[in-house]
């Protein structure tokens, strides 16, 4: 049995209306690197962008072929062809930004976080369902190629149950693209290690508890927590490890994941952040006994986090727009990410284990 023959694609279900017009918030580095190029290559209908900076809207639009610049979001909102606005702006102006976008009637993509504190979160989310429209969060790291793989295993119980989990990155960081993180007071878990945390949740369910450890690198330009160490608990007895190091200066850099169960193993690289933004395709492989005991599976992978699992959420939200039903990662279930996050800084600043489900609902 070779990798072809089992299933294990990570390819998104593509909605059949393609031609949803979007409205993008935001012209910066991420939507030229992530948004447009995923978009573009799954064929959907970008309408315009709007941008607080006039010229990287024009540049923009021009290098992606996108008919029309904004002068606003009021202009974009005037425009019948948005059906769903997509922003990509810094954290905190986020939350206004959505609620008016939703008070219009559109469906929204939000950035992650979809907001830096929970209450913020909360009122997107309100808003959202006030105005009956559907919203989806940008956590794009589920519909990596090798995260996609490794959830498809889990479903079809090919690594039996989980026992051990781990996500280790070991990078140098360039925030020279986002300058507004480096005098951020909060940075990685909230802007970088949420999308490991997310992903683990999204494998392997919310945990009970955790513990997180923290700190910078002697002499870093950076405000905030560059190296973070989080432990997630379960009561089921699973252990997910999420280590992150933006100043690892050595020859010696990492990206890995580890997925170990009773009945199998699967461990990869996230290709990504390997000489970043360029990266490489993800590698992954795995073994299970439920498959051919002591064999290992090669499978081959062609695409990376980056621009490809873009289209992951964008698609969702188009195919529940269509369907009625949910997007994969919803406002309202998001709300369960940040509250890791937030946990995670309670922790590091407590020096003691959180348990996250106890942060405030409702």
């Amino acid at each position: 049995m070779t990798p072809e023959e089992l299933d294990i694609g990570w390819a998104p279900d593509l909605p059949s209306n393609r031609a949803m017009g979007i409205g993008i918030v935001g012209a910066g580095a991420i939507v030229n690197v992530g948004h447009l190029p995923a978009y573009r290559k799954a064929g959907f209908n970008i309408v315009g962008i709007t941008d607080k900076n006039p010229e990287a809207a024009r540049e923009t639009t021009s290098k992606f072929d996108v008919p029309r610049v904004y002068d606003g979001i009021d202009d974009l909102l005037d425009d019948p062809a948005v059906e769903i606005v997509d922003i990509a702006v810094p954290a905190p102006f986020q939350p206004d930004i959505a609620v008016k976008a939703a008070r219009s009637g559109r469906h929204l993509l939000c950035q992650k976080p979809l907001a830096e504190e929970l209450p913020d979160a909360k009122r997107i989310v309100a808003a959202a369902r006030d105005a009956g429209v559907q919203l989806a969060v940008n956590q794009q790291m589920r519909w990596d190629p090798g995260i996609r793989a490794c959830k498809r295993m889990l479903e079809h119980g090919w690594l039996g149950e989980p026992t051990v989990a781990t996500i280790d990155v070991s990078i140098m960081s360039d925030w020279s693209a986002w300058p507004w993180l480096v005098v951020s007071p909060r940075l990685d878990l909230m802007f970088h290690s949420i999308h490991y945390l997310d992903s683990m949740r999204f494998l392997f369910g919310m945990p009970d508890r955790l513990f997180c450890s923290g700190g910078q690198f002697p002499g870093q330009p950076e405000k905030a927590e560059t190296r973070t160490t989080t432990v997630l608990e379960y009561d089921n007895g699973l252990t997910c490890l999420v280590r992150v190091n933006h100043w690892d200066w050595t020859w010696d850099q990492r990206a890995v994941f580890r997925f170990e169960g009773t009945e199998g193993l699967a461990h990869g690289t996230i290709g990504l952040l390997y000489n970043y933004p360029y990266g490489q395709p993800d590698t992954l492989r795995f073994t299970s006994k439920k498959l051919r005991e002591g064999h290992w599976f090669d499978v081959e992978i062609d695409d990376m986090w980056i621009p490809d699992a873009f289209v992951g959420p964008m698609a969702s939200l188009m195919c529940a727009i269509e369907s009625g039903g949910r997007p994969e990662t919803p406002g309202d279930d998001n709300l369960d990410t940040l509250r890791i996050v937030h946990a995670a800084y309670m922790s590091m600043e407590a020096h003691q284990t959180v348990v996250p489900a106890e942060l405030a609902r409702g």
